[in-house]
């Protein structure tokens, strides 16, 4: 029995960059935390996937390698582990990741937190 193969890739598709929808999602999102990692998050009916979008306060981390490199894991924490929200949802959303440790933290523990937000997100 062949299985279909899940690709795990975040394409320039996947990703949001839109002013007008990021400004909306701070406007009208909701949000939830799980230590280092908030998500801000907007279900969006008329989509045709679910958009992410990363953030590292530069307040935070005044170095822009250290922000890069935080960011880089979470987008691989959400590559990894977004085939779980997209199958079994058939919601989509508009999504902002926030790094909020004063810290930099292990990659194990940025990715446990993005799939327990991912799990509640399932939820919502």
């Amino acid at each position: 029995m062949l299985q279909k193969q899940v690709k795990l890739t975040l394409n320039k598709t996947d990703r949001l960059k839109s002013k007008k929808a990021i400004t909306q999602l701070f406007e009208e999102g909701k949000s939830f935390k799980k230590y280092p990692v908030r998500v801000l998050y907007l279900p969006v009916e008329d989509a045709e996937k679910t958009r992410a979008t990363f953030s590292v306060p530069k307040r935070l981390f005044k170095l822009a390698v250290d922000r890069n490199r935080i960011k880089r894991q979470l987008r691989e924490a959400y590559r990894l582990n977004r085939p779980s929200l997209e199958q079994e949802n058939g919601k989509k959303f508009v999504i902002m990741f926030i790094y909020f440790a004063r810290e930099e933290v292990p990659y194990a523990q940025i990715e446990k937190a993005v799939i327990e937000l991912l799990k509640r997100l399932k939820q919502v």
